[in-house]
């Protein structure tokens, strides 16, 4: 029999682990010594959470920039919406544009004001100011939205301490097949492709209590498992197969995508405890964790409760 060498034996996470030069955050976590700190880490969180206005991926970007930027835009918003120039000799930021290559962007500290302009307002003075917030669409449009990876819900009622999960299909055939609508008829009426189910997710039945928001917070923890690939991939192009990683690493990215998600939303959940206990504990974190992967599991679940996404495809 073929002895494997050490490489062809390696699991999902391992192959990922050694394509990190492909990448680009991943590739800086690991250089970045601030980052590799979980004190710099937790650092790196609070901001991205507070920079709610930037996707976080693009939120990191400034970060790693300027730590100490509050407010950013580009040149022409500056003037068009607080009639604002920027300074002479400022330096740019660089964040990614969507449907674009990069943008350049500038503090407000890199302005200054023109004589007829206004005083900024508190958005500007003051973007990191405390918010409370509430789950309004969110939550439904994230459930909506879940079908077109396959993913079936089902509610049961479960004690205080209880969590929601996520499973993969597997050994059984279901003849239900998920209904997500692709687009609308000339008379408004919707149009849905039928896609197969491939994961189970658990959420908290109807019960006394917040329970919305405690049901998006375990919807989105439980997203981060799977677009952070532990349970592996159908596609490798729609997120990675990272399958084979501990519980902790596992359990502390879907807590820091669920930290970034909810607290955006001005919602505080558990997951500040858990990362704040585990910094307490750990000096350093592990290798294996996956900041890129972070970063882009969050933008997208922050896509998925904003409105209907498109069918993925193939």
């Amino acid at each position: 029999m073929k002895q494997l060498s050490p490489f062809e034996a390696e699991d999902p996470s391992s192959k990922w682990d050694k394509e990190s030069s492909k990448h680009a955050l991943d590739e800086l976590f690991k250089a970045t010594f601030a980052y590799r700190k979980s004190e710099g880490f937790y650092k790196l969180m609070k901001f991205v959470t507070k920079f709610h206005f930037y996707s976080p991926y693009n939120a990191f970007l400034i970060h790693t920039q300027r730590p100490g930027a509050t407010y950013v835009a580009p040149s022409y918003r500056w003037l068009k919406d607080f009639n604002y120039r920027v300074k002479p000799n400022a330096n740019p930021l660089v964040i990614l544009q969507p449907m674009g290559p990069v943008m350049f962007v500038f503090d407000v500290s890199d302005t200054e004001p023109l004589p007829d302009a206004k005083p900024l307002p508190i958005a500007v003075t003051n973007p990191f100011k405390v918010r409370k917030g509430m789950v309004n669409k969110e939550l439904e449009y994230a459930i909506e939205n879940s079908k077109r990876d396959g993913i079936k819900m089902y509610y049961q009622k479960t004690g205080s301490q209880a969590a929601g999960s996520i499973r993969k299909v597997v050994g059984k055939t279901f003849s239900e097949q998920l209904r997500f609508q692709v687009s609308k008829k000339k008379d408004k009426s919707p149009i849905y492709e039928l896609l197969p189910v491939s994961y189970e997710m658990c959420l908290k039945e109807d019960s006394e209590g917040d329970f919305r928001t405690e049901n998006y917070a375990t919807l989105v923890h439980e997203l981060a498992h799977l677009y952070c690939g532990h349970l592996g991939t159908p596609n490798k192009k729609w997120w990675p197969d990272r399958s084979g990683l501990s519980i902790t690493v596992e359990e502390f990215e879907a807590e820091s995508v669920s930290y970034l998600v909810c607290n955006r939303l001005g919602i505080n959940t558990p997951a500040e405890e858990y990362l704040s206990g585990y910094i307490k504990k750990e000096e350093k974190l592990s290798t294996s964790i996956s900041l890129e992967c972070i970063m882009k599991s969050a933008g997208l679940i922050e896509r998925m409760g904003r409105g209907r996404l498109k069918v993925r495809k193939k």
